[in-house]
């Protein structure tokens, strides 16, 4: 596919001008999460069924033209797996995405297992995709030869791509369905994970003892700090399996942390004098000052609703079978307990639970009821 780079104000407007004369459009962002602390988009990619057009944040000082023809509701936005570039949208331009058609959920509603880009890209117009650029720095310049063409390649075939599934979706009858699940994906915002405290979003850390969590938190807030100074990703600093280690062992000088082998004989020369002062910190706080999990109260396992979530996951077992919609799609399991906790008698009660959707109620409402035992 011919590609045009967009590297000014007046040439993004005036390809976005054109943009909002198409009736659909490819999308598809690079970013730099691998390679610094604060991510951001370091190249978007945008075809028409003829042209593709890879504009460069970093050249663009006004990008509202862009973000227009995002919101432009007359034209169709195909991206493949919009999550992370909708949130990044959203953080970096405030950009809302409106009538939007994401070819990953759309495979979902058709039972297609294989959804990577790659594999849909193979089985239906057999071209081989090179995904040796996925973890490239993107904020590098120039770009090379190769990751200008993956670029291109990620959005070249996305409006074919859209023809051919929009056609199996109405064919099946599941259109509407997958419709409702692209409304529900604009409206993802980002989110920001450094919060504190920082704890809450480390795996395990509600299974270990308070003073154990003073110093993850201390470690971890530690790692936020070294990261913003160095501009690099908070794995490339200290892993979270590392700062989980010296929670449980709480090395108080170096010697005791290259014993514990938490952190590797560099990390320790670069950060252990500084995690062994946050270590003796968190130690020596008082037990009124250590900081504690949030909890929050689960109710007691009612004998009645445990067997009817039991029921309802054979019912969406038997159910994703026939319908071929994979079960944790056709239906999660935090629905499905709201669904027996609630026990909705009607469809229209089974709606008003939250995060229920039509399609579901339309498709396999009457099933849960009967299921229920109404």
């Amino acid at each position: 596919m011919n590609y045009k780079f967009i590297e000014s104000d007046a040439e993004l407007k005036n390809i976005c001008d054109a943009l909002l004369s198409e009736k659909m459009i490819a999308v598809d962002l690079e970013a730099d999460s691998l390679h610094c602390f604060k991510e951001k988009i370091c190249l978007i990619q945008v075809a028409t069924a003829k042209e593709a057009f890879l504009i460069d944040p970093f050249k663009i000082k006004e990008i509202s033209p862009f973000s227009k023809v995002l919101e432009n509701e007359d034209v169709i936005k195909v991206f493949h797996g919009a999550d992370f570039d909708i949130r990044s949208l959203d953080r970096d331009y405030h950009a809302r995405v409106n009538n939007l058609f994401d070819t990953e959920i759309a495979c979902r509603f058709l039972g297609v297992k294989e959804r990577g880009l790659a594999a849909l890209l193979k089985q239906n117009f057999n071209v081989n995709a090179d995904k040796k650029y996925q973890k490239a720095d993107w904020a590098k310049r120039p770009l090379k030869q190769g990751m200008i063409e993956y670029s291109v390649g990620d959005v070249a075939y996305l409006t074919k791509l859209h023809d051919i599934i929009h056609q199996k979706l109405v064919a099946n009858r599941r259109f509407s369905w997958a419709k409702e699940e692209f409304e529900i994906q604009e409206q993802v915002r980002y989110e920001n994970n450094h919060a504190l405290p920082l704890f809450r979003k480390v795996k395990g850390a509600g299974k270990i003892d308070n003073r154990s969590l003073a110093v993850l938190e201390n470690l971890l807030q530690l790692r936020l700090k070294i990261a913003q100074k160095k501009d690099r990703p908070l794995f490339k600093i200290l892993s979270n399996s590392s700062l989980m280690a010296m929670s449980h062992t709480k090395p108080v000088t170096i010697d005791q942390m290259v014993k514990t082998r938490a952190i590797s004989p560099r990390q320790t020369e670069m950060y252990g004098k500084l995690c062994v002062e946050a270590i003796v910190k968190a130690v020596n706080l008082d037990n009124k000052e250590l900081p504690s999990y949030p909890r929050t109260r689960r109710p007691k396992k009612d004998v009645i609703v445990q067997e009817k979530i039991k029921h309802l996951k054979k019912m969406r077992e038997k159910l994703s079978h026939s319908i071929g919609i994979e079960p944790g799609f056709l239906l999660n399991n935090t629905i499905i307990a709201s669904i027996a906790f609630k026990s909705p008698a009607t469809l229209k009660d089974l709606l008003k639970i939250e995060h229920v959707r039509q399609w579901q109620v339309e498709t396999i409402g009457r099933d849960i009821i009967s299921t229920l035992g109404y």
